[in-house]
């Protein structure tokens, strides 16, 4: 399938002129255990609460500058004009100070062990 274009769903979420220039920090994120957790949940349950998870980071990105160049399952790749706002992103994400609806994407953002 090499040479394909990409679906719409797989390309950029950022469009170029959004992306920050210059000295660019880059700030990746993934669920440690997931795939247990889905399973714990159930696909029904684990839907409700990675699209919690992806509303908690969204807005701790967005509060910081950060732009979203891609994101996949639980993961995502996010461009930030510098490395402060990508820190604080992350801060904000690993203290839940951005928490959506009850708090339980709290639990699914935190590191869990495997």
């Amino acid at each position: 399938m090499s040479g394909e274009p990409l679906p719409p769903e797989r390309m950029m979420v950022g469009m170029p002129g959004d992306l920050p220039t210059g000295t660019v920090t880059f700030l990746f994120s993934d669920v440690q255990g997931s795939t247990k957790l889905l399973h714990e949940l159930g696909p029904d349950g684990y839907g409700r609460l990675l699209m919690e998870h992806r509303t908690v980071l969204r807005a701790a990105f967005a509060a910081n500058g950060g732009v979203e160049v891609d994101t996949q399952g639980d993961a995502f790749f996010v461009a930030f004009p510098s490395a402060a706002g990508a820190i604080a992103a992350a801060r904000e994400r690993a203290t839940g100070s951005h928490r959506a609806g009850s708090g339980s994407a709290w639990a699914f953002t935190r590191a869990r062990p495997t």
